[in-house]
């Protein structure tokens, strides 16, 4: 029985050990293959207009800082955020994840 045991243990163990190195490469490899969208969206739309560019982060821009200050400043008594504010606070809170995830796993990227 203690042989069954300890075996049983060493199995779990090593299961979890794989499973954690494969789940470690996949999202190394999801985050390689979304700095390298990022890459090439800015890159075609550079190509395409440089403009336009400027013009669209500067839009981006706007949009994340108004959601990053609503989302630090307390709202007034008795309202939520609503329309507008509640877009660009989504915005800005899946932004500021994706960051977070790219720089947790695409510093490790060697693709760039």
């Amino acid at each position: 029985m203690r042989v069954r045991r300890i075996a049983k243990s060493i199995s779990e163990f090593l299961l979890e050990t794989v499973g954690e190195a494969v789940a470690e490469v996949v999202l190394t490899l999801l985050a390689c293959a979304l700095l390298v969208g990022l890459a090439l969206i800015v890159y075609l739309s550079w190509s395409f207009s440089p403009r336009l560019t400027m013009a669209g982060a500067g839009l981006l821009s706007l949009f994340l800082a108004d959601g990053a200050w609503r989302s630090f400043r307390d709202p007034a008594k008795g309202r939520g955020h609503r329309g507008l504010a509640a877009a660009t606070m989504a915005g800005f809170t899946l932004t500021a994840g994706t960051a977070v995830f790219l720089l947790l796993y695409g510093a490790g990227c060697g693709c760039m």
